[in-house]
């Protein structure tokens, strides 16, 4: 979201994806794509910066690297750390199978 200062001195904040276009009279004024129509004190060049601005922010978020949990986990694994080990707290009852989930079974 961007912020936008109406006439009357009121602060608002716009989704820069609904802007249709931006038109500089002696009051800008700015156009959603539902119609609405608002008439801000900002000049034209300062909104498109500022949906610039958002536009690469979310570009550099979409960029963020995996977890470190997970790379650090791999790391200490290729160290030579030894791997979790999970025990079956399960009874051992006579006459019955030991199942075990297939995504647990080390092949």
């Amino acid at each position: 979201m961007i912020a936008v200062t109406r006439l009357d001195k009121q602060l608002m904040y716009l989704n820069p994806d609904h802007i249709i276009c931006i038109e500089e009279t002696p009051d800008t004024v700015i156009t959603l794509f539902n119609g609405n129509r608002y008439i801000v004190i900002d000049r034209a060049s300062s909104i498109i910066s500022r949906v610039v601005a958002f536009r690469a922010r979310i570009s550099r978020r979409a960029n963020i690297p995996p977890a470190r949990r997970y790379l650090g986990r791999s790391q200490a694994h290729r160290a030579g750390w030894p791997k979790e080990q999970h025990f079956d707290t399960t009874p051992d009852i006579p006459g019955t199978q030991h199942h075990t989930p297939f995504h647990s079974r080390e092949y």
